[in-house]
This record gives structure tokens, C-alpha cells and sequence, in this order.
């Protein structure tokens, strides 16, 4: 959804009147992301890899300016990542760091890197942070 400036993405946050009961829970509880199995049971996403920036277009056209940005869409985007189990907030708040995360994973990804960030996302969803 855009935001009163044709550049700026509205990100729903916890207070948002937009997000009714049922969504809140749904949010919190991380099931809003089961749709995405969907998409992974049929090999267009991965379970683990780079997921979108909710950011502002702006934002985004900084990062893409950036050389390793575009080393992030060389694997398939996945249900979690290492950027993910840090939090939205986290993620708004520490963009670069944020993108440099998923750079790192693209360079260093196996079968136990993912196999941690699973347990992680577990981990957080757990406890109902993050993501």
C-alpha cells in the first residue's frame, strides 16, 4: 500500500487499525507465512534464502545502487532467512546490515547454515519475536 508520498510503502505495525483481530494473531502467531509452503512445494522458493525489504521505494533504490545487493536474488527467496530471525524492526532500522546478512548467507549457503537458520526461526517463532 502507498503511503500519502508516491514513494513511501506502508509497513503495518503492531497499532496499525488495518490489521483486525484475527490478522493480528495471525501475524504474531507467524501464519500469515503458510501460504508461502505453497509456493516452495512447487520450486519457486526455497525454505531458507533472502526474502523482500519492507522498505520504502526510495530505500530500495539506495540498496540497489549498491554492487552486492543484487547478489541477493542468485538463489531462491525463502520462507526464512538470517535477515528474518533478527526481526522486523531490526530490519527496518539496520538495512545495510540487514542486506549484508543475506549477501553473507548467498556466499557461505549448505545444508548446515540452513539447517541453523531453521532451528533459529523456530527458535523465535517460538518465543514470538522476530520475522
Amino acid at each position: 500500500m502507498v503511503n500519502g508520498s508516491d514513494n513511501m510503502v506502508s509497513v503495518a505495525s503492531e497499532e496499525d487499525k488495518r490489521i483486525t483481530r484475527v490478522g493480528r494473531y495471525l501475524r504474531r502467531a507467524h501464519l500469515d507465512e503458510l501460504p508461502q509452503l505453497w509456493n516452495v512445494l512447487k520450486g519457486d522458493m526455497s525454505l531458507v534464502g533472502p526474502r523482500p525489504l519492507p522498505l520504502s521505494f526510495d530505500s530500495v533504490l539506495l540498496m540497489q545502487k549498491s554492487l552486492c545487493f543484487e547478489e541477493r536474488f542468485e538463489v531462491k527467496p525463502g520462507l526464512t532467512g538470517r535477515m528474518q530471525i533478527c526481526g522486523r524492526k531490526w530490519i527496518l532500522e539496520n538495512l545495510e546490515e540487514a542486506v549484508a546478512l543475506e549477501v553473507d548467507y548467498v556466499h557461505k549457503q549448505s545444508f548446515l547454515l540452513d539447517l541453523k537458520i531453521l532451528l533459529a526461526t523456530v527458535f523465535v517463532v517460538l518465543r514470538g519475536q522476530g520475522i
